[in-house]
């Protein structure tokens, strides 16, 4: 089997890297997983349960990591017994790079904002690519590929669920979430001031000029 994809994350590259570094998150977003701790240096002990179609087993192994270039990626290979269900083994590869220039780039190209407007900051984020080559065995192998395939899918779909909600969770939404939530008061007020302009109830300072004006004509 294999697999590659690419995920844009609401959070710094350095960010990212923390979490992919660290069991207990890795525990918590990699679906059925009931054990992931570090057993030496850069290997980690997995146990974790899984259901392909008919067959459900719970696998036991382990987790290794080399080539590490913080804070841009690792590769990592694992293998693990699922007992009559079967085996799995194989290796994946994980990439990070900043986004942040990239989407600065965007809003360059973007209509320039109105006169005395402030531009909005360019979100910070981040990309990761990761690439998987597994190979499984015994009954799990006997499914059939295209539903080991679909079940790969859902489980990396299930862990950046997870990964951007624990994710958000620790350091708040986006940068360019909180700015829209914050934009969103402002041109409401906007709207009701000139509506309330255009039927002759301007603001206050409008008003009390107005008296002077006609003392002054007098």
């Amino acid at each position: 089997m294999e697999m590659l994809g690419n995920r844009r994350l609401p959070i710094t590259q350095q960010q990212a890297w923390e979490a992919l570094n660290d069991p207990e998150t890795l525990r918590k977003c990699i679906p059925g997983c009931d054990k992931f701790e570090l057993t030496g240096d850069n290997t980690y002990s997995v146990a974790l349960a899984v259901k392909i179609g008919p067959v459900s087993a719970k696998f036991n192994g382990k987790v290794m990591l080399s080539d590490i270039v913080a804070p841009d990626g690792y590769k990592l290979t694992f293998e693990g017994q699922g007992g009559v269900a079967g085996f799995a083994k194989g290796a994946s590869s994980v990439t990070l790079r900043p986004v942040a220039q990239e989407a600065q780039e965007v809003q360059e190209v973007q209509e320039a904002p109105a006169e005395g407007a402030e531009a909005a900051p360019a979100p910070a984020g981040c990309e990761l690519d990761y690439t998987v080559q597994a190979q499984v065995g015994g009954k799990i192998a006997q499914l059939g590929q295209r539903l080991i395939d679909g079940a790969a899918k859902s489980t990396a779909d299930d862990f950046f669920k997870r990964f951007e909600a624990e994710m958000q969770s620790r350091y708040g939404p986006p940068p360019a979430a909180v700015d829209t939530a914050a934009a969103v008061p402002e041109e409401k007020k906007g709207a009701v001031a000139g509506f309330m302009q255009k039927i002759g109830l301007g603001r206050k300072g409008d008003k009390d000029a107005a008296p002077d004006a006609e003392g002054s004509a007098q």
